[in-house]
């Protein structure tokens, strides 16, 4: 696809769309392929005045006549005359001999997508003829349909960019069914799985001659909750895909209209019966939906657990044992605010940013006696793994209460909170963290800040965050201290 998207970028000389229409057809020939039983190459001029292989697809309806990757090569001599009439004349030409390579016998095909007038590439077709057998009815409606599809291709009617490029799991193939319908929407031709996939959502045994409009209306037990797009795709109208559910059953359909230069005589509709992707869809939305409510719920607790705390510490007559237990309710409603975030979103990662900006003035406030303290953030830390969110929020916690009590003590100043996010040695991602204040400095001897709160700190650090910390004096007075993870190794 590089190749495809340079290629174009630097030679076509495209007009509005044209580039855009080109990837669409690469992005949806598989269907093509799988119809034509063929392997379909999209070749294109380049400056040596010939051709080159800018995209390859092979079919998953039979096995492939290139076993090695043609992309980027340039092409044969006995097939760029096919090419070169078909880049003219601006019609499907087919080669008048059958090609033979080491192993096969081959039919080749060469279509020109036009648009506007003017030819953009050229689409071969590659089928393999060795295995001479009467075609099935499946084989022969399948060529057609892809005939059909390539013809519109010179018309540029086909792709149409009114069709769905969304990627949602369960997208119809050919291989999951195909029903053909006429002008009139009355089914044509339904290939044995098509038919399949219908008598599961209680259909009938034959879909030929019949509206499948109508089919589709009879199975509908409750109307209030039919896709509006439904109509529209079972009668072969618009290039759109829809849903239809039925018997504890769920029908992933897509229409393409088949055209020509005067008006629509057909359309073909591609089904799949999409009933287990959709059941486990709804397992993961609601163990999303639980997981959400188990957060909350363990939020509610905690906050509960918290207010104990502060009821128990006002009763508290000792000072120390008083000042322990608001540590204590500090640490329990830090966990709880992480859990709270938890319970707003089904992502893995906690922004957090938002997070740690409510709670880094929270921990600073809640700190500070009689003196004034300013707060600064510097960097982000962008997304982070839940399971480091909860332990990286109660180091930065107890760091910032450290550094407001012991590194300010009653004097005022500014406390830092500093996010670098970066690139080690050997090229993993690494979050440096750096809480740093303006304070008194570091004490001559270490171990007189070896308090509860230290400790949990270390533990935190080398246990939970897999991380290192260092604490150090700060440029211009104070103390920083320094925590360094690799948020890859959660």
């Amino acid at each position: 696809m590089a190749l495809f998207t340079d290629t174009i970028r630097e030679q076509a000389d495209f007009g509005p769309g044209d580039a855009e229409w080109l990837h669409l057809l690469v992005g949806d020939w598989q269907l093509v392929a799988d119809l034509a039983f063929a392997d379909l190459a999209l070749w294109f001029p380049d400056p040596s005045e010939g051709y080159t292989a800018l995209a390859h697809v092979r079919p998953s309806t039979t096995h492939t006549v290139f076993h090695e990757d043609i992309v980027g090569e340039r092409i044969r001599g006995d097939l760029r005359p096919l090419v070169d009439r078909a880049w003219t004349t601006q019609s499907i030409e087919r080669s008048h001999e059958t090609s033979f390579n080491s192993e096969m016998a081959l039919r080749v095909e060469a279509v020109p997508f036009v648009r506007n007038g003017r030819t953009l590439a050229v689409v071969t077709s590659h089928m393999d003829l060795s295995s001479s057998r009467m075609p099935s009815r499946l084989e022969l409606t399948y060529r057609q349909c892809a005939y059909d599809l390539l013809r519109m291709g010179t018309l540029g009617l086909w792709p149409d960019f009114a069709s769905p490029t969304g990627s949602r799991r369960g997208a119809p193939r050919v291989g999951d069914g195909l029903i053909r319908l006429d002008a009139e929407g009355i089914v044509q031709y339904a290939s044995p799985n098509g038919v399949s996939a219908f008598r599961r959502l209680g259909g009938f045994d034959s879909l030929e001659g019949r509206s499948l409009a109508e089919l589709t209306s009879n199975l509908l037990k409750d109307r209030r909750l039919v896709d509006e797009t439904l109509p529209l795709v079972v009668t072969g109208r618009m290039p759109w895909r829809s849903e239809i559910e039925s018997r504890g059953v769920s029908l992933s359909l897509r229409a393409i209209p088949l055209r020509d230069e005067r008006e629509r005589f057909g359309a073909l509709v591609l089904c799949r019966d999409v009933s287990e992707l959709r059941r486990r869809e709804m397992e993961l939305v609601t163990k999303d939906a639980t997981i959400r409510e188990i957060h909350h719920r363990v939020k509610n607790n905690l906050q509960t657990v918290a207010a104990l705390l502060r009821m128990q510490s006002r009763r508290m007559k000792s000072e120390e044992g008083r000042q322990g237990l608001e540590q204590a309710m500090r640490r329990v409603a830090t966990i709880a605010l992480v859990h709270e975030t938890l319970s707003q979103g089904l992502a893995q990662n906690v922004d957090f940013d938002e997070l740690i900006d409510r709670q880094f003035r929270l921990s600073a406030e809640v700190a500070t006696g009689n003196q004034h303290v300013a707060t600064e953030r510097e960097g982000e830390f962008g997304g982070l793994p839940s399971d480091l969110a909860t332990p990286l929020a109660l180091v930065i916690n107890e760091l910032v209460t450290n550094a407001v009590e012991h590194g300010l003590e009653d004097r005022s100043g500014t406390v830092w909170l500093i996010a670098r996010r970066g690139v080690d040695d050997s090229g993993e991602e690494t979050l440096q963290v750096t809480v740093a204040d303006d304070g008194v400095g570091m004490p001559e001897q270490q171990n007189r800040h070896e308090g509860l709160g230290l400790q949990i700190v270390r533990t935190l650090v080398t246990s939970e965050l897999g991380g290192s910390i260092h604490w150090g004096p700060r440029a211009g007075g104070g103390t920083e201290v320094t925590i360094t993870l690799r948020p890859g190794h959660s």
